[in-house]
């Protein structure tokens, strides 16, 4: 497997990011349409426990076996994962979710700034905060975002940063195995937190449908799919690839949720997408990140 994950072509782990995710904001609108029901600490329990069963199912992640140097790197994805998903359905509760993306992309944004080297990555970098800059609703509309909202998908980036790179090091020899394994570490943290935040309508028989796919959605499909992408581009490129949620986002909002942009925060989605395209376009193969270190 590793003599052959060396021979595909570059764009492949491009596309298969790309269509984690559209499946992953596809799930997130699914899941704050059941908010009403179970609140948005249930859902995450509610994910993260179907999640990790269906995984687990399909990669039988007890039959991996991990390095001492790997060990403390795939706590802290497990750890990251549930994090990310905890404090973004916290904030797509009060805050748009195209908005709620853009504000959580300061984490992978973050990684591919302080990972570029070249001055084409910078390029692209910064034509990514300009779009990351007019698409929040700044200066005279700061009045309209729900501050704790903010906060909380800000605290979602945060996490996403160290999905990242701790991904790469728990992930570099089991792939997207090593997502079972992750998940189950942040199911063992967060569902019983949203559990108790959310009642006993969280396991009643007709929420376990909309469970069922929004866990799939955003849970099984993406990160597994995130995996093969994240053990097989640089950091940097990983990082700039990831601006295209906010667009995917606001799409996915405006489809499913009726939520709408105007058209300054449309103009700095296509500046982020532009973004993308140049990375993937200038994309070449680099070594990726030998060492974390943490702690």
């Amino acid at each position: 497997m590793p003599g052959l994950s060396r021979k595909l072509p570059v764009w492949l782990p491009v596309l298969v990011l790309l269509i984690a995710m559209i499946s992953i904001q596809g799930g997130a609108s699914l899941a704050k349409s059941l908010f009403p029901l179970v609140g948005a600490p249930g859902v995450t329990a509610l994910r993260l426990a179907l999640g990790t069963i269906i995984l687990a199912i399909v990669f039988k992640p007890w039959r991996l076996r991990f390095t001492r140097e790997q060990r403390l790197p795939l706590l802290f994805y497990g750890l990251s994962l549930g994090g990310m998903n905890y404090m973004f359905y916290l904030s797509i509760q009060t805050v748009p979710l195209g908005i709620a993306v853009a504000l959580e992309f300061t984490g992978p944004l973050a990684v591919a700034l302080f990972s570029s080297r070249r001055p084409v990555d910078f390029i692209w970098v910064i034509l990514a905060v300009l779009g990351l800059w007019y698409l929040l609703p700044l200066g005279e509309n700061v009045a309209h975002v729900n501050l704790s909202g903010a906060a909380f998908a800000l605290g979602a980036g945060a996490c996403w940063a160290i999905y990242i790179l701790c991904g790469q090091r728990a992930g570099e020899e089991h792939g997207p195995a090593t997502v079972a394994l992750g998940s189950l570490i942040a199911a063992i943290v967060f569902v019983p937190l949203g559990a108790l935040q959310s009642g006993e309508l969280l396991w009643h028989w007709s929420i376990l449908p909309l469970g069922i796919a929004v866990a799939v959605l955003s849970t099984a499909l993406p990160y597994s799919l995130e995996m093969v992408a994240l053990t097989r581009l640089p950091t940097r490129t990983f990082g700039t690839l990831m601006s295209m949620e906010p667009a995917m986002a606001a799409i996915s909002g405006m489809v499913f949720l009726g939520e709408t942009l105007a058209l300054q925060q449309v103009l700095a989605l296509m500046a982020i997408v532009i973004a993308s395209m140049g990375s993937t376009l200038t994309l070449r193969r680099e070594s990726k990140i030998r060492k974390v270190e943490i702690g």
